[in-house]
């Protein structure tokens, strides 16, 4: 009985025992975080070397580029690329457009109404071409890739169009100089005459170029009439002096021509300077006179013509009729006269 009851007790101790191990082991503490609650928590990374942070960094923005990016902002002027081979060129330092209604004047030596150019600017403009010497002209400007405004003569476009549209293909831009470069102050001529003069002049450009030119004109030898201006002013063609007169067509060769230049823009400090295309001294002279006016701080302008000159067709029809030719030519020399041989 004894054996049997001690039997018992240690049986239930046993049992005790066991359950309480059980309970220890299996039950979650108090202190002790549930295995789904560590599985749901984001992990920290491990701090990253130098290098692995940087390429992730990289990783970002690469990843971001490939969403459209804002718009950054545009600068209000933004300035234009230049395409001129030489990084010291003269250049153009700004454009400026004219409208010619009425029949403005430019060029202090006759016109002081319009002071439009600042300290240190000039206008280039060269008289009475195209003539052989006009490529040479055009040359010396292409180098230091700046613009001038010619004044062709009417007569002298139809002996040399090919030259006028280099002259247009340049850039540059072109007005007229009258017909047959006749002085328009002269009293044998009649006020019909005068105008023939103007307009045949316009008209020949066209005729050479194919295409309209600029409403500006210069009176040969600045010599105007008051009946003349104001048929220009009619006309709306803008009317042109000079501040600074090269005197090429005297001048005893390219020294001189330079020479005239400086000293008079020097003291005046800026304005329209005369040239001639057709003057070989003008020519030679033209690349150390540019390269002077860069090295003395000048800028030049250029003017452009805010609307092209309509011109008369009873002039254009008269024009035609004269040279015997068309009015425009339909095809270029390169495709009428071929080298075969040489």
């Amino acid at each position: 009985m004894r054996n049997a009851l001690g039997l018992m007790l240690a049986s239930l101790v046993a049992a005790v025992v066991i359950t309480g191990v059980w309970f220890w082991t299996s039950a979650p503490r108090a202190d002790a975080a549930a295995p789904q609650t560590v599985a749901a928590r984001k992990a920290e990374p491990l701090p990253a070397p130098a290098a692995a942070r940087l390429a992730l960094k990289d990783d970002v923005e690469i990843t971001a580029s490939l969403t459209k990016p804002a718009p950054a902002p545009v600068p209000a002027a933004l300035p234009a690329r230049s395409t001129c081979a030489n990084p010291d060129a003269l250049g153009v330092s700004r454009t400026v457009v004219i409208d010619a209604t009425g029949g403005p004047g430019f060029g202090f030596l006759q016109y002081k109404q319009f002071d439009f150019l600042t300290e240190k600017e000039v206008v280039l403009t060269f008289d009475d071409g195209p003539w052989p010497t006009t490529p040479a002209v055009l040359k010396a400007l292409a180098d230091e890739c700046t613009k001038a405004l010619f004044f062709p003569v009417g007569k002298h476009t139809t002996y040399h169009p090919e030259i006028l549209k280099q002259v247009a293909a340049a850039g540059h831009t072109i007005g007229s100089h009258t017909w047959s470069h006749a002085h328009l102050d002269s009293k044998k001529l009649t006020e019909a005459q005068v105008r023939e003069e103007i307009e045949k002049g316009f008209s020949a450009v066209k005729m050479a170029l194919g295409t309209a030119p600029a409403p500006f004109f210069r009176f040969p030898g600045l010599a105007h009439t008051q009946a003349a201006l104001g048929y220009l002013a009619s006309r709306n063609i803008s009317m042109f002096s000079v501040d600074v007169d090269s005197n090429d067509f005297k001048s005893s060769g390219p020294d001189q021509v330079i020479q005239n230049v400086m000293t008079k823009l020097d003291k005046q400090g800026k304005g329209v300077i005369l040239m001639h295309d057709l003057q070989k001294s003008t020519a030679q002279a033209l690349p150390t006179l540019l390269r002077r006016l860069k090295a003395s701080g000048y800028k030049v302008v250029q003017m452009k013509a805010k609307e092209q000159l309509e011109t008369l067709p009873e002039y254009d029809a008269m024009l035609v009729k004269d040279q015997k030719v068309p009015a425009v030519a339909s095809r270029p020399i390169s495709s009428v006269v071929q080298t075969v041989s040489q």
